[in-house]
């Protein structure tokens, strides 16, 4: 079985549904087929404040055929595999679907297994926890409670993770939560990161640092998380990628899983280096193939890989489809602006904003890199109202 449709969609999630919304309202003729197998739609940038319970999980799902634009097909099936020299896609179920131009963002994938000892069966158990996925996101909120005092460990994996900030989050909400409880002087609270800076734009970065140090957090740089013990309950991190292993023993982690592109991106011929597909930078054309355009984590773009990233990739992303179409010169120009809302506390947040060069974009009249209780608001209502009554509306 086989159809032509003008523009083909692989992903329901924020960059897909944003670019559907956002191409019908600017030309509503056109024939958009969006590809996505899940039934929800999550926003995931509030698992961070479901693991602190701040939010319960059900808070960050939603229907997702009422977020499928008005004028969309939706093809409730997952992409097997992709031929773009002949225009053509292949869904688990067998149908092939020729398109004139198509958008790649099925976002990432969850590698659990890269680290040796972890899956996702085994979260939950033996003092593992993670905010990664909506299945696990509660066993951080139950384990945090359950801990009375020992070693907390927080993990970031090298390479991509969602939202770059998100592992330092949870750490510095779950320190928080342990002084409310009154058990801090019996937490010995560890970040394990395999950066070799908390953060990677000044002077986020050096606030983030100031926090750590006033609150007696132990950040182990270079630190990247290669095995787990569960039965032990172990830690074992590989040293600035060297030969060095270093093995901790918790009584509480919350594992950052590895991350990378969905494997029917990574085996095809639209993946450049690491498996991502491979767009232009400021384009989000694909560099091979001219009818492609791909945005949000599955691609290269060298950005943090968040929402509030996709917001500003969305928008040129369909002014170039619309002048491809049209047969103009591409005028979209993405400049790698992301924002990382960087959660200190339950009542503080720095709002991290930043393009390609790492420069401050920041969007409020006063020194964003300082924690402020508004910011924190903005996180926990403001942005999901943005999201779902704007971005996913197109109006963003």
């Amino acid at each position: 079985m086989s159809e032509k449709i003008q523009i083909v969609i692989v992903g329901g999630g924020t960059a897909g549904i944003t670019v559907a919304a956002q191409l019908l309202k600017t030309k509503p003729d056109l024939d958009v087929t969006i590809i996505e197998p899940s039934e929800k739609h999550y926003y995931q940038p509030m698992w961070t404040l479901v693991g602190g319970g701040i939010f319960p999980k059900e808070e960050s799902q939603r229907n997702e055929a009422d977020y499928i634009p008005q004028g969309v097909n939706w093809v409730k099936d997952f992409v097997e595999s992709f031929d773009p020299g002949n225009n053509t896609l292949k869904t688990k179920d067998g149908k092939t679907i020729s398109y004139d131009y198509l958008v790649v963002c099925p976002g990432l994938q969850l590698n659990w297994s890269q680290i040796k000892g972890l899956s996702k069966e085994v979260v939950g158990t033996h003092g593992i926890c993670s905010n990664y996925s909506f299945d696990t996101v509660e066993t951080t909120w139950q384990t945090l409670q359950d801990f009375k005092g020992g070693t907390a460990l927080f993990t970031h994996p090298l390479g991509a993770v969602k939202c770059g900030g998100a592992p330092v989050k949870i750490c510095f909400l779950s320190e928080d939560y342990f002084r409310k409880q009154g058990i801090r002087d019996k937490c010995k609270v560890i970040f394990g990161v395999a950066m070799p800076r908390i953060f990677a734009v000044d002077p986020y970065a050096s606030t983030l640092e100031e926090i750590v140090k006033r609150r007696d957090i132990d950040v182990q740089l270079k630190h990247d998380l290669i095995e787990i013990r569960p039965e032990a309950q172990e830690a074992v991190f590989q040293i600035d990628q060297s030969d060095e292993l270093k093995t901790i023993k918790y009584d509480m982690i919350h594992v950052t899983p590895k991350m990378g592109p969905p494997d029917f991106v990574k085996n095809s011929e639209l993946a450049g280096e690491g498996g991502w597909a491979d767009v232009d930078k400021h384009t989000t054309q694909h560099t091979q193939f001219k009818n492609v355009f791909s945005l949000g984590d599955c691609s290269n773009l060298p950005t943090s890989k968040t929402g509030a990233a996709i917001r500003k990739q969305a928008p040129a992303t369909v002014s170039n489809i619309l002048a491809s179409i049209a047969g103009r010169p591409l005028e979209g120009h993405y400049d790698g602006y992301t924002s990382c809302p960087l959660v200190t506390s339950y009542n503080t947040m720095v709002l991290a904003e930043f393009d390609y060069d790492k420069t401050p974009q920041e969007s409020f009249p006063f020194d964003q890199s300082k924690e402020r209780f508004s910011m924190m608001m903005l996180k926990k209502y403001g942005l999901p109202n943005l999201y779902w009554h704007g971005m996913l509306q197109g109006r963003l």
